[in-house]
């Protein structure tokens, strides 16, 4: 749904975007009380109203604001909403985001309506030159971030509550029969990996993912599909967080400092999870999720295999054709088994669960930011995080492809992110 335009997109077709992408937004914020919008459950997470307000104040300071003149709605908002862009001026401290009980939720629900108004009065009188249609759509990739954020949030603030509320009681329960791992090889090859640098005539990419360059990829073997919550608790009952040779140095540091025992939202059971439809029996066939990168290193020790580098996944998905998968868009909000039998080639590379890979998240050889304040989106969070591919249940349909590069610190277990085995010959 809603196809990524090219470099300049339509007026019109970008008009659908904007209001597909908005609405969406105020749409998985509907299940909220004002009370829920404000929890921030950690510093690594975000209030839901700072969400709504943050996506909607980078469309107006980075859109409506780069006109001369232009009046901004709340200018004492600035600081409250600008997350990291230290070139437009100072950010209110990301761990005491949950401090902010004004405005209210209705306030920023007035805001995200104005600016909407606004946007959509450009649109329709075709008064966005190219450079400000570009940065829209770089608006609303933004905010389909977001929205991720924005579920992944609040299902760790309400895991936080001893009420363990859900999210959404109404969520569908799938469940499906186990399906065999099988190993799919891949020979030796010259890969080309990446995108090319946007705004071009191959549809957006953000600047992480270009320039688009040639790897030498060895030969290798992926799994067929993303390690399962049955093949995960086999882990977890064979020892897997007593045993330190299994473990990088740091991550066995933090899980004994911490107290794992077992993925995050998993009960001392093994058999139910905190999932954002409350709690709910594990699916033993679905991948296993909310995994740090340490943990899905563990277990890929454990298992006799690896994780994959990002260049094999992406080959793996490049061959694999337009992105097709379980996304938030389908309503389940949380992994599927696969439906098919392995075949030749992996399977679910797309949605359910990020990847956890074993690339650094780095530059690719000549890589360029974007310029001005915009190009702080990406560039200088390349030191410390680890590359993870593919989208999840709760990434929107359409804003992933083969080349896009998401990137977490190796302690983040709060996203949809499992695994996948890779094994050399």
């Amino acid at each position: 749904m809603h196809a990524v335009p090219h470099a300049a997109p339509d007026p019109d077709e970008l008009e659908r975007l904007f209001a597909h992408v908005r609405s969406r937004t105020r749409a998985l914020a509907a299940p909220l009380s004002a009370e829920d919008a404000m929890v921030q459950s950690m510093p690594d997470a975000s209030p839901a109203k700072w969400h709504l307000a943050h996506t909607t104040w980078f469309i107006e300071r980075f859109v409506l604001a780069a006109r001369p003149g232009y009046r901004p709605h709340a200018p004492a908002w600035d600081t409250v909403f600008n997350s990291y862009y230290q070139s437009l001026g100072p950010a209110h401290p990301r761990p005491c985001r949950g401090h902010l009980s004004r405005p209210s939720l209705e306030a920023v629900t007035d805001y995200r309506e104005i600016v909407d108004a606004r946007v959509g009065a450009r649109l329709r009188d075709h008064d966005l030159d190219d450079e400000a249609r570009r940065r829209l759509l770089v608006g609303l990739q933004h905010e389909q971030q977001h929205q991720e954020l924005l579920l992944t949030d609040i299902q760790h603030a309400f895991w936080c509550s001893p009420l363990r509320p859900a999210y959404r009681e109404d969520l569908p329960r799938p469940s499906a029969e186990p399906r065999p791992m099988a190993w799919c090889e891949a020979d030796e090859a010259v890969v080309a990996i990446g995108a090319e640098p946007w705004p071009g005539e191959a549809g957006f990419a953000y600047d992480n993912e270009s320039p688009r360059h040639r790897v030498l990829v060895p030969a290798h073997a992926l799994a067929s599909r993303p390690v399962s919550n049955l093949e995960y608790r086999a882990f977890v009952e064979d020892g897997g967080y007593r045993e330190p040779a299994l473990w990088l140095a740091d991550g066995w540091a933090l899980a004994q400092a911490q107290g794992w025992a077992r993925p995050l939202y998993w009960d001392e059971d093994l058999e139910h999870a905190h999932t954002l439809g409350g709690r709910r029996a594990l699916d033993a066939a679905a991948p296993v999720c909310h995994l740090s990168y340490y943990e899905a290193d563990a277990y890929a020790r454990w298992a006799g295999a690896r994780l994959p580098t990002e260049f094999e996944w992406e080959r793996a998905a490049a061959a694999a054709g337009p992105p097709q998968g379980n996304f938030a868009d389908d309503g389940v909000l949380q992994p599927v088994a696969a439906q098919a039998a392995p075949g030749r080639r992996p399977a679910q590379l797309f949605g359910d669960v990020w990847e956890w890979t074993s690339s650094a998240y780095g530059p690719w050889p000549g890589y360029r930011p974007w310029t001005g304040s915009i190009g702080e989106y990406n560039g200088k969070f390349m030191v410390g995080q680890w590359v993870l591919r593919g989208g999840s249940c709760a990434t929107a349909r359409g804003h992933v492809r083969a080349s896009y590069r998401n990137f977490f610190p190796p302690h983040a277990r709060w996203q949809f992110a499992g695994l996948r085995l890779a094994r050399d010959p």
